[in-house]
């Protein structure tokens, strides 16, 4: 009777054991579904995250790559501005403020068309950069051999130096990434009644412009040819946009001048 007690007892562990297990395959089959769900559901998502992965492997190796000479990019107007080392932070604000801005746009915000004018836009930038690097080595003198003050802040900045080498900084894709997340926040549909997204985001892209020089990472060529890049993207994934900006400027200026006649 014991020996007949026994196998009934472990005819139930395998049977309890064969549950858990079959348990355990459902879960993780729902697991996967739901996975695979939400991969059908975002797959947009992996053009930019593909292109972000190659990107970052081309400039890695344009970093190390040798060369032979640099050219050296300056201006006179780099001399005449000063250092201010307050200006690490919304430098850093880059980061957070294009992958959110990435993020809303892949996850939260219904038109696709409006994902691919950004991610579209970032890659052409970024891709003219990885090509102007190739083929036209640069390097910045511009950084300070001494600090003028010691705070959070220029341990913040030395940590930066350190990181961040002032070799292929032409054109500044700080400046260009930034103006192209600006442009898709005030063109898109969802947010053209979130004024305070909007003055935000200019305000943040102004700050992070200032910053490249304040900070002496960038030169003022950089910046204008970050910005002329990104006045070129505008126009060729925003074209609509664009032409009702223009349309509005000349509809501006011709009814103020239509009301300086009659006040006249």
């Amino acid at each position: 009777m014991t020996a007949c007690y026994a196998k009934t007892h472990s005819s139930d562990d395998v049977l309890l054991s064969q549950e858990k297990s079959a348990a355990d395959l459902f879960i993780i089959f729902k697991e996967g579904e739901i996975l695979l769900e939400f991969c059908k559901k975002y797959k947009h998502g992996f053009v930019i995250l593909t292109y972000s992965c190659i990107y970052l492997l081309l400039f890695v190796y344009l970093e190390r790559m040798p060369v032979h000479g640099y050219h050296v990019v300056h201006t006179v107007f780099d001399d005449m501005i000063p250092f201010c080392e307050f200006f690490i932070i919304p430098y850093l604000l880059w980061f957070p403020y294009m992958i959110g801005t990435v993020v809303y746009f892949i996850f939260f915000n219904k038109n696709k068309r409006e994902y691919y004018q950004l991610i579209f836009n970032m890659m052409m930038g970024m891709t003219i950069f990885l090509i102007v690097s190739y083929v036209y080595p640069n390097v910045l003198h511009l950084r300070p051999a001494e600090f003028p003050r010691d705070n959070i802040f220029t341990d913040l900045v030395k940590w930066l130096y350190r990181t961040d080498t002032s070799t292929n900084v032409l054109p500044s894709i700080h400046v260009f990434n930034s103006l192209a997340i600006h442009m898709s926040l005030t063109s898109c549909e969802a947010l053209k009644d979130r004024k305070l997204i909007r003055r935000g985001s200019l305000i943040l892209t102004i700050l992070i412009i200032m910053s490249t020089m304040l900070l002496k990472q960038h030169s003022v060529i950089d910046v204008c040819m970050g910005s002329t890049l990104a006045l070129f993207g505008y126009l060729v994934f925003y074209p609509q946009k664009a032409l009702e900006t223009s349309g509005e400027s000349v509809y501006d200026s011709l009814h103020k001048h239509r009301r300086k006649r009659y006040k006249l």
